[in-house]
């Protein structure tokens, strides 16, 4: 049984509510026309549980390391400013979430959400990195036992909503869910100059899981 994730639930429901119809649609009509769109519909409709499957991680990785705060394939790693929590030069690690991607994000660290903001904005192609800057994002703050991180959620091409769960003030955990983002995307980490970067554009990564990081 795939776990799926609740702001996912209305697409699902919507999906095979179309998907039975066209069924029933095809049965009565006979017509080959008819069934191939049901089954095109039924494939589209599998997929939509897919791409909201919230797959449970218990994962600890430990103080010491940062971990991945989303799957997908690392496009980039540089140094960068950070001005809306860090107010100084970061490393920044980008990962580009494609439309096979789970799309559930995690926190990189165990820590406290100090700051949260959210701007509105365009819906270009999340890995250009103009979207850094114009696209739809939600920025995170940590506060961690080893200094500051910043997770965040830029929206892409079809994104249309980004959710991020906990207010500021909420404990969370590594590992533990941030939020996600409706199809296709992408999400930054930004971590304190110093910090030993352990993945490359080109690398892939689990939320959660994957060690992207270790602290100086």
């Amino acid at each position: 049984m795939i776990r799926t994730a609740p702001e996912g639930r209305p697409f699902i429901i919507a999906a095979w509510i179309i998907a039975l119809a066209l069924l029933l649609a095809a049965w009565r009509s006979g017509a080959v026309e008819w069934w191939v769109v049901a089954i095109v519909w039924m494939l589209l409709s599998l997929w939509v549980v897919a791409f909201f499957r919230d797959p449970e991680r218990a994962w600890a990785r430990g103080e010491n390391l940062i971990v991945a705060p989303a799957d997908g394939k690392v496009v980039g790693v540089i140094e960068i400013d950070e001005s809306a929590f860090f107010g100084n030069r970061t490393i920044r690690v980008s990962i580009f979430m494609n439309v096979f991607d789970c799309h559930v994000n995690r926190y990189p660290s165990d820590g406290t959400v100090a700051y949260r903001h959210y701007h509105a904005g365009a819906f270009g192609h999340a890995a250009a990195e103009k979207a850094s800057l114009s696209n739809e994002q939600a920025t995170i703050g940590l506060t961690t036992p080893r200094g500051k991180l910043v997770v965040r959620q830029i929206a892409g091409l079809v994104a249309r909503r980004i959710v991020t769960d906990h207010p500021v003030g909420t404990a969370v955990h590594q590992g533990d869910r941030l939020g996600m983002i409706r199809f296709g995307s992408r999400v930054d980490l930004f971590m304190p100059l110093g910090t030993r970067v352990l993945v490359g554009p080109g690398d892939t990564t689990r939320a959660g899981v994957t060690v992207v990081a270790q602290w100086s």
